[in-house]
């Protein structure tokens, strides 16, 4: 959702980088996490077209900002948050593993899959075959990892 940024002001307040566009996930009296613990939001505004909070406790600069899961709300068909992907084993159409994935990263023409093993797999329906959240694996279509 955001990047807990430079401070703003001396009242505690920051800017948030990378903020998300939904203003609701930063209204006053939400709760977010920041460094792997809940925080709630006392102040919200905008200085300029910046984001600025201030947050029930003090928080390091860098801190990554999210929801949690259960505030999330269910992905449509056909959909998926990047953490349920995250650690997901890959495996091209026949058999042959081409490893987990470390991450889902935004590029310019599609979201990419980011393998543990070093591939970059674009997440298109020509790629990604079925995503299959209860076994762990995610199939791809051939002709999109390089061959040995």
């Amino acid at each position: 959702m955001g990047r807990v940024g430079r401070a703003h002001g001396l009242g505690g307040a920051f800017v948030v980088e990378d903020a998300s566009e939904d203003p609701e996930r930063f209204e006053v009296g939400a709760t977010l996490i920041a460094g792997g613990e809940p925080v709630r939001v006392q102040e919200s505004k905008r200085a300029g077209n910046r984001l600025v909070l201030k947050l029930d406790r003090r928080v390091e600069r860098g801190a990554i900002l999210a929801v949690p899961r259960s505030a999330l709300p269910p992905p449509g068909e056909d959909a998926y948050y990047v953490f349920q992907l995250v650690g997901l084993e890959v495996v091209e159409e026949g058999g042959r593993a081409l490893g987990t994935v470390r991450d889902v990263a935004p590029y310019a023409a599609n979201d990419v899959l980011e393998l543990d093993s070093g591939l970059l797999l674009p997440l298109v329906e020509a790629c990604v075959r079925r995503v299959d959240l209860e076994s762990g694996r995610i199939l791809v279509a051939r002709g999109f990892a390089d061959h040995e």
